[in-house]
């Protein structure tokens, strides 16, 4: 299901997974790491090197016996759960050994989304004046228009895009290919950086989107440059690459896209997935029902 060395050898993928493709604080993520080292000094006080379902039961045992609280307990195994499901979708371990624990599955959290006025603010900010500037406008137009990962965006190369028949060709979770539609501003975005492109790299690269070094971005790098357009508009809820993605599902849903659809553009696998953004709505819903109507 996934050894002890599998852990150890993609315990830093995860951290930078839920950092910058998550959006959790680096505190939450150090929580985690903790978490996952406190188990990892378990099974090697206990010599085991494999992690099946009753592995997880003992552990559970060994942290009660150790006083820690069900709240402790409970973001272990959150960590832990998170860690093998990043490990399965990177082919690091063939199974998840939380799959069949009902007794701790926990319910997802509904994540956070910009409204279109933040949106429009967020796409408003660069300065369209220096090259980087629409850069940066082409990278938000893209991650809001086309609700790619930031992982998909960063290793999209010049070839991946084309422009006259509106599609991005995408390498999602397992290397999955996917084409992804692009509308009218994405397209506008793309042409207005493509024109001034050689303006920031001065020699050939095949990635879309480079930095003023000439070079591949990071996700640590788009996480930065969107942080600060979000503090330079005020933006008060934590911004950060995923926020698009997680409005680009729930606009197109609140405006009447359908949810295969939508499922088919972020490349879920499961639809159970894309329907949490429908419900994402529906709060919004009763939300302004309990504001404005006299009943509420």
């Amino acid at each position: 299901m996934g050894s002890v060395d599998s852990i150890k050898g993609n315990l830093e993928k995860f951290k930078g997974h839920i950092i910058y493709e998550k959006g959790l604080s680096k505190n939450t993520a150090a929580a985690y790491t903790s978490d996952i080292e406190i188990f990892l000094k378990y099974m090697e006080e206990r010599k085991e090197t494999e992690v099946i379902e009753e592995t997880i039961v003992d552990f559970i045992f060994y942290l009660k016996s150790r006083n820690y609280s069900p709240l402790s307990i409970a973001r272990a195994l959150v960590s832990l759960r998170g860690l093998y499901k990043f490990m399965v979708k990177e082919k690091a371990a063939d199974k998840n050994p939380f799959e069949n624990l009902e007794t701790f599955k926990t319910h997802k959290k509904m994540p956070e989304v910009l409204s279109k006025q933040e949106i429009e603010a967020l796409l408003s900010s660069p300065d369209m004046s220096k090259p980087e500037g629409k850069r940066d406008r082409a990278i938000m137009e893209l991650l809001y228009s086309s609700g790619v990962r930031v992982s998909e965006l960063v290793n999209l190369e010049l070839t991946d895009v084309d422009l006259n028949e509106r599609v991005i060709r995408c390498f999602g979770k397992g290397s999955k290919e996917r084409l992804v539609p692009i509308g009218e501003y994405v397209v506008d975005a793309l042409k207005n950086y493509l024109a001034v492109r050689m303006e920031i790299v001065k020699k050939f690269c095949p990635n879309l989107f480079v930095t003023k070094r000439g070079g591949k971005f990071t996700r640590e790098g788009i996480w930065k440059l969107i942080k600060k357009y979000a503090k330079k508009e005020n933006i008060e809820k934590d911004v950060y690459p995923h926020i698009f993605r997680h409005s680009f599902a729930t606009h197109l849903l609140a405006g009447g896209a359908d949810l295969r659809s939508v499922q088919e553009m972020l490349g879920h696998a499961d639809i159970s997935t894309t329907q949490l953004y429908t419900h994402i709505d529906r709060s919004r819903l009763k939300g302004m029902h309990k504001k404005f109507h006299p009943r509420g």
